[in-house]
């Protein structure tokens, strides 16, 4: 429902759900540890609010226009976007909106049709950008954060309040990107962040390896530097790949394989998320420091992704957005010219030149349709 120039820090909002989230369950985990011996039992069923408040939000929550329209709800789709504009001036947006949704409905199997040609780099997004956003080490680092402070010489309580701040951290950094994804764009946020994230990366692996292990202890002062390394990564994460990561799909996609394309993202997601949470402990035995270094490898690697193959989107209606694909230096050569008719590929089709519309006039009895119109 956002309109293009506010619709970065709009969806961002939604990460910043979850980092708020994150931090409450901190703050949470902190106060019920010091209740003996039943504050786990406390602190897990508490998660059942948050369901709650879901499910209450939920019998209130009004449709989009746009889900309005696609089921034929013309009338009160146009009276909803009147109310979320704040103008009746609305005729274009809803037109778009109307023809979005009869192209929609056209497609039958938007899972196959999103494995055409076209659709190639929307679904390599789909797939890439949830995947890099774990292999990021953010969730690692959030989910293990007591147990690695713990690990590198904090005590129990100061452990999870070193959590607790991380956690803070993370909220501030969100309302920044909230504030600047639609004024500096994506790529400026995911390209300084991957340059943030890896020094922090590097400089916590190489103090970890010289100064902890084995007989070694980390001084107060380095345990202190450390969590201030840490919370300079998670500030990167927080105004990049955090928000970004779930930004970015749900704006490429055209409306006839949208709910396929967020669908493969979530699941990427979450299956990746589920590996890692299941795969830190063991790699933080056996990698002790060099799991920094893993993951630092790993940021390099996605930053080399988002700048060679991630056009910009911000500003750009998502019914224009295949144009941007149409523009980029690599993703022109995947898409073919296409007709969009019943989503029919004709590869060889073109847009007629302009030497052609200034040379050809259109006969159409009785429209009136002549070359000025082309």
């Amino acid at each position: 429902m956002a309109p293009a120039k506010l619709r970065g820090g709009l969806n961002i909002m939604f990460q910043l759900a979850i980092t708020i989230g994150i931090l409450a369950a901190n703050l949470i985990n902190y106060g019920t540890a010091k209740i003996k011996p039943w504050g786990w039992r406390l602190s897990l069923g508490l998660a059942a609010v948050p369901a709650a408040l879901m499910f209450v939000g939920g019998l209130f929550l009004p449709e989009t226009p746009n889900s309005l329209i696609e089921r034929g709800h013309l009338e009160k789709g146009r009276a909803l976007l009147v109310k979320v504009r704040g103008t009746t001036n609305v005729d274009a947006e809803f037109e778009d909106m109307v023809d979005a949704s009869k192209k929609a409905n056209e497609v039958k199997h938007p899972f196959r049709n999103i494995l055409k040609k076209r659709n190639r780099p929307q679904l390599v997004m789909a797939t890439f950008l949830p995947f890099f956003q774990q292999l990021t080490g953010i969730n690692a680092i959030m989910f293990y954060a007591p147990v690695l402070f713990k690990t590198i010489g904090f005590g129990g309580d100061a452990s999870l309040y070193s959590a607790v701040i991380t956690g803070a951290v993370n909220v501030l950094a969100t309302f920044i990107s909230i504030f600047t994804v639609d004024r500096l764009g994506r790529r400026v946020l995911f390209l300084e962040a991957g340059v943030q994230m890896f020094i922090a990366q590097v400089v916590i692996g190489i103090i970890l390896g010289e100064k902890f292990g084995g007989s070694k202890q980390l001084s107060k002062g380095f345990a202190v530097f450390v969590v201030i390394v840490i919370c300079i990564y998670v500030a990167g994460f927080a105004w990049s790949w955090g928000p970004l990561g779930w930004l970015v799909p749900s704006e490429i996609f055209p409306l006839e394989t949208r709910s396929a394309g967020q669908s493969i993202t979530v699941s990427v997601n979450l299956f990746f998320t589920f590996v890692i949470a299941q795969a830190f402990l063991a790699m933080l035995c056996h990698f002790k420091y060099g799991i920094f270094l893993f993951f630092a490898g790993w940021v390099v690697l996605m930053s080399i992704f988002i700048f060679f193959f991630l056009p910009e989107t911000k500003n750009i209606p998502i019914e224009e957005m295949i144009n941007v694909w149409r523009k980029h230096w690599f993703w022109k050569q995947i898409i073919p010219a296409t007709d969009l008719y019943n989503g029919d590929e004709k590869s060889d089709w073109q847009f007629p030149s302009k030497e052609f519309a200034e040379n050809q006039t259109v006969q159409l009895s009785g429209s009136g349709f002549n070359k000025e119109h082309i």
